[in-house]
């Protein structure tokens, strides 16, 4: 077993949300568990009394009760609270009564400095937009779409889209061109809210070109919403801050549980995006039973390191949804230094915050101490999500963050806008591993047989709808998109795309995209246990590695690397990091070829482009193996063009 490196206070572990959902079972349905196994078994095996039971608990509104939690347990094709009418704006903007003057928000950003909503001001504004969107002639079922940076104005926007039953679908100011479109053409909007500019590590970047490019190319626009930051408003449009100050009554209009609440796309790097439609309903309740695992409630004072194009964007409002104030970032994080965001945590006096992956593994590369540079005594828990979270990242936490701070990785999607592995307040944490599965959800491990797996690495599927599954994807008549991403390969099974390991505990381990396995000699493996060992050296800050399986031909595994500051990849680096490997992983696993590049491709949301760059490797057409535009940093891909095409004529 893994080492410990934190436990809760038995007082700390009565006093958790988590906890006062099991008195709850007690107290209202006689149900005792053995441990949080037998709780987790009971959730995802009784899902209407589960469902149900969150419901009471959170207090969901609805004008209208649920029939039943489940018409039809299929998957795909689950119907979930037949009868519901609600609103998902409700189920936050209950919090403002009797709260008026608490905040709701804390904007920290670069191009517009601090700003602060109280709840009652957060209702006003939306009951504000909402007004004028009716104004302008959307209803129940309309697109309303933004280019917006995660700051106040984008959550005003969506609550009041929401408000009035239109649909809502944002993108990140800093996305391409043709990314955005590829996006927003699918789903022919009638409303565009956009920021025309943005300041970014210090630098102001101006995009009225690009957005009035966007404008002529989604012709079923009717009106063009601008926030601007960095030039006049253009003729035609109306400014952000005319929606905002008009006296209106706040009135949600009553929807069907699962009426589309809003549009998120998967990661757009290969192929035409695939439009994921999520529900009012199926997204309140998910959010709540995740608000169980992350200890949220009314007092504390919550941040997600994100951009508005990544689905943490969306996952963050299940802390709105609790009462607790959210503080939003929006600037370079490594600007001026690593340590910025550590400095609003601690100015913001934050309860919980969490951030990427990479986030962490960069400050811990950076040399960064934020124990000595801050206070932040505040800091009660930190979260961790969008790739595997290396054991050298815990124990960075550990040692210069906090000692006693409970990290709580999460792994999960955007596909579900929620995780299927997670924290749990209440249980130790052990480097490396993610604590537990989530209630209602679940989560195994399947052979290609589909046999369940225990403590081997599997594929990671969920047996039991969620509620949160998506309803559709865009445009797809038949559902047969649907289909293909998920369900076929093990009928009637979730099949998420992940390798995991889940131990007779519960506990498990991510090892990263089961679609860019390696496979040596019979060994499978998911590259995570590679970087894992390759960027715990510190001498490497990044890598990358593919395994390139010729038909015909003996496999090949270069390892890409990007070398900390001042280092060379030389024949003794090379060595040091196959030793790594050698001894972390296996000798099985010793790459063919260590290749030093200046930048590791990734997706926006952090993501290394594996799949892409192997199918680069294996004869794939530049321009169809991933789209630029979704990339974080698209030249990093000329160099493996330029490597693959030199390997061809080898």
């Amino acid at each position: 077993m893994t080492r410990v490196l934190w436990e809760p206070s038995e007082e700390r572990a009565n006093a958790s949300t988590m906890a006062d959902f099991e008195r709850f079972l007690k107290d209202t349905r006689g149900l005792e568990f053995a441990d949080y196994n037998a709780m987790w078994n009971w959730s995802v095996t009784e899902l209407d009394a589960f469902w149900a039971a969150i419901w009471e608990f959170f207090g969901i509104r609805a004008s209208t009760p649920y029939d039943r939690i489940l018409g039809k347990r299929d998957m795909p094709g689950a119907e979930w609270c037949p009868g519901a009418m609600l609103n998902y704006t409700d189920q936050i903007l209950k919090h403002a009564e009797g709260r008026e003057d608490i905040p709701a928000l804390i904007s920290q950003s670069e191009t517009l400095g601090r700003r602060e909503l109280s709840w009652g001001a957060l209702r006003a504004q939306v009951a504000s937009v909402a007004h004028h969107l009716r104004e302008m002639g959307v209803e129940k079922g309309d697109r309303v779409v933004a280019i917006l940076p995660n700051t106040d104005a984008a959550l005003v926007a969506l609550l009041a889209t929401a408000s009035v039953g239109a649909i809502w679908s944002i993108c990140a100011p800093d996305m391409g061109h043709v990314a955005i479109l590829d996006r927003f053409r699918q789903i022919e909007p009638k409303v565009l809210i956009a920021q025309d500019g943005y300041v970014h590590a210090g630098k102001t970047i101006d995009r009225r070109k690009l957005l009035d490019g966007i404008g002529a190319g989604l012709p079923s626009v009717r009106h063009f919403v601008t926030l601007p930051v960095v030039g006049d408003l253009p003729d035609g449009h109306v400014a952000w801050d005319d929606l905002t100050g008009t006296e209106a009554p706040y009135d949600a209009l009553p929807v069907e549980f699962d009426h589309p609440l809003w549009i998120v796309y998967s990661s757009g790097t290969t192929g035409n995006p695939k439009p994921i439609v999520h529900g009012h309903g199926g997204i309140a309740l998910e959010a709540a039973k995740q608000s169980l695992h992350h200890d949220l409630r009314p007092g504390d004072r919550f941040s997600w390191l994100t951009s508005s194009g990544w689905i943490m964007w969306n996952a963050q409002w299940m802390a709105l949804g609790q009462g607790a104030t959210v503080a939003l970032y929006d600037g370079a994080p490594n600007h001026p230094d690593m340590l910025a965001v550590w400095r609003f945590v601690a100015r913001e006096k934050l309860t919980f915050f969490g951030a990427g992956a990479a986030f962490f593994s960069g400050c811990l590369k950076a040399g960064v101490s934020p124990r000595e540079a801050v206070d932040l005594s505040a800091l009660r828990s930190l979260g961790s999500t969008g790739s595997p979270l290396s054991s050298d990242g815990y124990d960075w936490i550990y040692s210069q963050v906090k000692q006693d701070v409970w990290l709580a990785p999460i792994s999960g999607g955007t596909d579900l806008a929620g995780a299927f592995v997670l924290g749990h307040p209440s249980m130790p944490v052990r480097a490396g591993e993610m604590q537990c599965r989530a209630l209602g959800n679940a989560v195994r491990a399947y052979d290609p047989e589909g046999r369940e797996l225990i403590g081997e690495v599997g594929e990671l599927v969920c047996t039991e709808p969620l509620p949160s599954m998506p309803l559709f994807f865009w445009g797809d008549e038949d559902g047969s998109r649907l289909f293909e991403s998920y369900y076929d390969t093990y009928p009637g099974v979730w099949r998420h795309g992940d390798w995991i390991s889940i131990a007779e505990d519960g506990s498990s381990i991510i090892y990263g995209r089961s679609d860019a396995t390696i496979n040596r000699r019979g060994l499978r493996l998911g590259s995570a246990e590679i970087y894992q060992a390759v960027e715990g050296l510190d001498e490497v800050l990044d890598s990358l590695v593919v395994d390139l399986e010729f038909l015909g031909r003996e496999s090949f595994m270069p390892l890409f690397v990007v070398p900390a500051q001042g280092v060379t990849l030389d024949d003794a680096l090379r060595d040091r990091i196959n030793g790594a490997i050698r001894e972390n992983v296996s000798a099985r696993f010793i790459p063919n070829e260590i290749v030093e590049v200046s930048e590791i491709p990734r997706t926006l949301s952090g993501k290394k482009l594996e799949v892409p760059v192997k199918k680069l490797m294996l004869g794939g057409d530049p321009e169809r193996v991933v789209n630029r535009d979704s990339m974080a940093n698209p030249d990093s891909f000329d160099f493996f063009i330029a490597y693959a095409d030199a390997r061809a004529k080898s």
